[in-house]
């Protein structure tokens, strides 16, 4: 009865969602499989083909040719891994993430025009019914014991950003400031122009922005950009929600800034933070920045000792100046 009852729901959602029609149901010249590839590749930046191949489950020649289909119509880069050459690295060209972004959005809008027609008492209910049957199928044991290798909960990842998240990157940043220093609104607004001339006019060879997303929502951010002096890329808008805290993203962050920064041929990376973000700070610390100047400030309707830290990405020649 237990297996008529979930094939019947799988029966059920796929009608319910489009699933066998994907394409039209979206209104996209690609697959589910395709979709969910471009999915994994804005999600995982950096990404190689063995790793992708493991995470859906995938046939290496169908892979193959799905990745030959997309670096023709110019979504995809391959070349090799940065850390084992027999290995293909995998990352998605501008127009890639657009298309991915794209895809996304109208994913986003599928499900929001399905939950339109939940009663809103009732939604809570579902969300809570459907957490319940990913937890108890994403059990990292069987109940026997065994252990079930394709079995997993979904763990932090770190993407580019989607429609919205510059946006998210405001807002939270001046909600968690308020929230854990009483900083006002001169912060966020700060933030938001910070955010605003990233949107405007960047280069994405030069600058970057991730968003780290745990359980399919955004939980922090970071951004690469590039700094007055030459060569020289300026870390900023670091951000991890209180309670995504834990997992390591701080730091994983910081190094995927700096890991940019190298690849793009800056010489060096800088910040400015305060020195009460102790937290940041020694995430800093722990990459190789060292403090090389500080002042007070009041700002933010607060008293502040302003830091500036930098991390040289080359060797200098001896005895010149640190």
């Amino acid at each position: 009865m237990t297996i008529q009852e979930i094939r019947a729901f799988n029966r059920f959602y796929t009608n319910l969602i489009g699933a066998l029609n994907y394409s039209k149901h979206l209104y996209t010249p690609y697959t589910l499989t395709e979709s969910r590839l471009l999915y994994e590749l804005a999600h995982t930046p950096g990404t190689d083909a063995a790793e992708l191949r493991a995470e859906l489950s995938l046939d290496a020649g169908y892979l193959s040719r799905m990745l030959t289909k997309f670096e023709r119509e110019g979504l995809v880069e391959r070349g090799p891994s940065e850390h084992d050459a027999r290995r293909q690295r995998v990352t998605l060209t501008p127009q890639g993430r657009g298309t991915a972004a794209l895809l996304d959005e109208r994913s986003r809008d599928a499900v929001g025009a399905l939950l339109d027609r939940v009663d809103p008492d009732k939604r809570q209910r579902l969300v809570e019914a459907l957490r319940t049957a990913r937890e108890i199928l994403s059990a990292d044991e069987t109940p026997a014991g065994t252990p079930r290798a394709s079995a997993r909960r979904d763990g932090p990842v770190l993407r580019g950003p989607l429609p919205g998240d510059l946006g998210w990157m405001v807002q939270r940043h001046g909600a968690v400031y308020a929230a854990e220093y009483g900083w006002d609104a001169t912060f966020e607004g700060l933030v938001a122009r910070i955010v605003a001339d990233f949107a405007a006019d960047h280069d994405e060879r030069l600058e970057r922005v991730w968003i780290a997303e745990l359980d399919g929502r955004p939980v922090g951010s970071v951004m690469c950009v590039r700094d007055e002096a030459p060569d020289t890329a300026r870390l900023r808008l670091l951000l991890v929600e209180p309670e995504a805290r834990g997992h390591g993203l701080g730091e994983r962050m910081v190094d995927a800034v700096v890991d940019f920064a190298r690849d793009a041929g800056y010489r060096e990376v800088v910040l400015w933070t305060n020195d009460l973000l102790a937290s940041a700070r020694k995430l800093y610390v722990r990459a190789g920045f060292t403090l090389v100047a500080e002042k007070p400030h009041h700002s933010y309707g607060a008293d502040l000792v302003g830091q500036d830290w930098r991390l040289p990405l080359v060797e200098q020649p001896a005895g010149s100046a640190s």
